[in-house]
This record gives structure tokens, C-alpha cells and sequence, in this order.
């Protein structure tokens, strides 16, 4: 997860695009519903993968553009806060490569931790409250344990992922 100099071509949009798309598949169609209210998905995995691999701005674009084609795919209004959170979900797993030069698990637990504590947890519960007048700490409380499962299990997917010569290989041949 070393960072380079990204070149933006075909081969690099087109990569940033499947992971958008993962994004809306893993968090629209694959999620499990908890209560009326929330839902488990891993939608901000594939936000977390850009964000490390090609750093803060194409994070924060696969976030942008996942979260607005997805709600248009679904029928969802768009909620600009909640589009602010998938782009800090992004922004913040490249910040964090940024930080943590080495690659490895403190990498990986930083990006998760600054990822989901201020894109998942706050900035989209505050897009809860504002919009649709979710009570903003029970919300809260639910999205911070809701997200402390998440990331123990994109812990570990992404600890399988960056080890993986197979997965990294492909990875570095955008740089």
C-alpha cells in the first residue's frame, strides 16, 4: 500500500469505477436490514481499498460516485451529508496511508478507525439527524456498534487483501 504517483488513465478510472460499483452492490443489495432503521454492509470497503491504494482524492471520488449512482439506482433521495460522509470514508483511508507510510495492520486499524469514526459514525448520523430527525445520540450509539462489527470483519478482509502478492501485484500496476 505504498503510495505513488497515480497517473490517471483509462485502465485507473475503470478501476475506480468496479470499486464504486462494489460499493453499491455490497451496500444496497447485499446489506442485512437491523430493524427499520440500519443496516450491516461492508459498502465502505471498497471506499477504504481506493482510499489506501490510490490515495485521499480518488477515495473520495469512488465515495462520491457510489454513494450518488446508488442512490439513484435504488430510488434513495440523495442526502448531500450522507454523500459527505462516503467522500470523508475515502478521503480519510488515503490520509491514513498518507500518516502510516508502512503498510501493514496499523494501517489498515487507522484507516478504519479515522474512516468509520468520522464518515460512518458522525458525519452520516449527523445526515440522519438533519434530514430525517433521527434522534442524533441513539442513532449515534447504534452506528458506533454497528460500525465496531464492521470494522473487525474489514479488518480483516483487508489484512487478507494486502497481503495477498497476488492482489498487490495487480494493485501496484496503477503506479
Amino acid at each position: 500500500m505504498q503510495k505513488r504517483k497515480t497517473k490517471i488513465t483509462p485502465k485507473f478510472l475503470a478501476v475506480c469505477a468496479v470499486l464504486a460499483a462494489f460499493s453499491i452492490v455490497l451496500g444496497k443489495y447485499l446489506a442485512l436490514n437491523v430493524g427499520e432503521n440500519f443496516r450491516f454492509s461492508l459498502e465502505n470497503l471498497p471506499l477504504i481499498l481506493a482510499g489506501l491504494y490510490f490515495g485521499p482524492a480518488a477515495g473520495a471520488f469512488v465515495g462520491a460516485a457510489a454513494d450518488l449512482v446508488g442512490c439513484l439506482m435504488v430510488g434513495y433521495a440523495i442526502n448531500p451529508i450522507i454523500t459527505l460522509g462516503a467522500v470523508c470514508i475515502g478521503l480519510f483511508a488515503g490520509v491514513s496511508g498518507i500518516i502510516i507510510k508502512k503498510k501493514g495492520a496499523l494501517q489498515i486499524l487507522i484507516a478504519l478507525v479515522l474512516s468509520h469514526g468520522i464518515g460512518s459514525i458522525f458525519i452520516k448520523t449527523l445526515g440522519l439527524f438533519l434530514y430525517y430527525g433521527s434522534p442524533f445520540f441513539a442513532t449515534l450509539s447504534w452506528r458506533f456498534l454497528i460500525y465496531l462489527g464492521t470494522g473487525f470483519v474489514e479488518f480483516g478482509i483487508l489484512f487478507l487483501l494486502t497481503n495477498n502478492r497476488a492482489f498487490e501485484k495487480q494493485m501496484h500496476t496503477f503506479f
